[in-house]
């Protein structure tokens, strides 16, 4: 997909040209032959699309430009067959790496120029003047109220200039700013993006997709005595901050996994009640079967393996774990997981905690969901 990348629907608009006859991969533009015919004819008239918090939203013309709050709803995006998000809040949290596993869909968040907002602060100037470049900013505007102080007259400004918010904090239900609204689960939000885009058709055939590897998970998840789990943020020196499986979209995996929370009955309190950290210590008093870490970078298994599984097992504390004496450390998966991502991820974490060996999903399937093959 990169060597094709020259031609997105993104340069097209930057530099107002046309392009006839290309049909490229993930999120790039269909040719002017028609290409894709899912649209259905969803390009004429305005149409509204409905979703707490943000209500009753207007679209005069599908969005062919977007900014993502995370990589939840950049996913998304991609499986519904869009560009790239122009921006995003933290870039280096969209792990696209994870379409590795999936053929013909590949996206770069350095090559495809995605910036990151969150330098040292969101500002209402900065979303004013991107307002310029995008049709629609998919992110829940009280994330904006609740991590960078707006106001509702910031939010009313940016939404002035034509652009509007769309989208609703799914991947958590930890932060009190945003407990006053319907959650949504990952396909309820990923059906309500698709109506923006006008790819219901595209969403149907993930969502069968969901359906079947469901099915093939429920088949490999133990009734009962489940393996318990430690998940885990490592910080400075032998620091971590806990998270105790909830609701949201970033425990989907470990849910459907059927995993046992270690930390959930202790007095260990989750990350986001009162951001204490635990040490290497407090973990041994637990004792998990398998140590899950979390990160804001994405690691491949073997470098990993290198720069934190090896270090624990020359640590006094640390090679007293069971996990560690077990090899059973792994990669927890990201906080923000679309329909893709969590494919990947949950099929990964089922392969090390269960050792299966069969694809509980078919790669290929996914790419020509993507790619408009069905």
């Amino acid at each position: 997909m990169s060597d094709q990348r020259t031609w997105t629907r993104r340069n097209v608009l930057r530099t107002s040209g046309t392009v006839a006859g290309v049909g490229v991969m993930a999120g790039c533009i269909d040719g002017d032959d028609g290409g894709d015919d899912t649209d259905d004819g969803s390009n004429d008239g305005p149409y509204t699309v409905t979703m707490q918090p943000v209500g009753d939203v207007e679209f005069s013309s599908v969005p062919e430009t977007w900014a993502a709050n995370n990589g939840s709803w950049a996913d998304m995006g991609i499986a519904l067959g869009q560009e790239p998000p122009t921006a995003m809040y933290l870039a280096r949290r969209y792990h696209t790496q994870y379409y590795d596993d999936i053929p013909g869909v590949s996206v770069d968040p350095a090559e495809d120029d995605i910036e990151s907002l969150w330098d040292d602060e969101l500002t209402r100037e900065e979303f004013i003047e991107l307002s310029n470049a995008v049709d629609v900013f998919v992110m829940d505007p009280n994330f904006l109220k609740g991590r960078a102080d707006w106001s509702d007259n910031d939010i009313e400004q940016v939404e002035a200039t034509g652009t509007p918010f769309f989208g609703n904090s799914i991947f958590s239900q930890g932060y009190g700013w945003h407990e006053d609204y319907d959650y949504l689960s990952l396909y309820e939000a990923f059906e309500k993006l698709a109506e923006v885009f006008r790819e219901e058709e595209r969403y149907e055939e993930f969502d069968t997709l969901h359906d079947e590897f469901q099915s093939n998970l429920e088949e490999v998840v133990p009734s009962d005595d489940p393996p318990s789990v430690a998940i885990v943020w490592p910080q400075e020196g032998d620091s971590f901050l806990p998270y105790v499986i909830g609701e949201g979209t970033s425990f989907k995996h470990l849910r459907d996994l059927g995993v046992e929370d270690a930390l959930a009955n202790t007095g260990v309190k989750d990350f986001h009640s009162n951001r204490g950290a635990i040490d290497y210590e407090t973990l041994l008093e637990v004792d998990p079967e398998n140590l899950l870490l979390r990160s804001e970078r994405y690691q491949s298994r073997e470098a990993f393996e290198q720069d934190v599984v090896e270090p624990m097992k020359d640590h006094d504390v640390a090679q007293q774990l069971t996990a560690v004496q077990n090899n059973d450390v792994y990669r927890a998966g990201p906080l923000y997981q679309g329909p893709i991502i969590n494919l990947a991820v949950t099929q990964q974490l089922a392969e090390q905690l269960y050792g299966i060996e069969e694809e509980l999903y078919d790669p290929q399937e996914v790419s020509d969901i993507v790619n408009g093959d069905f």
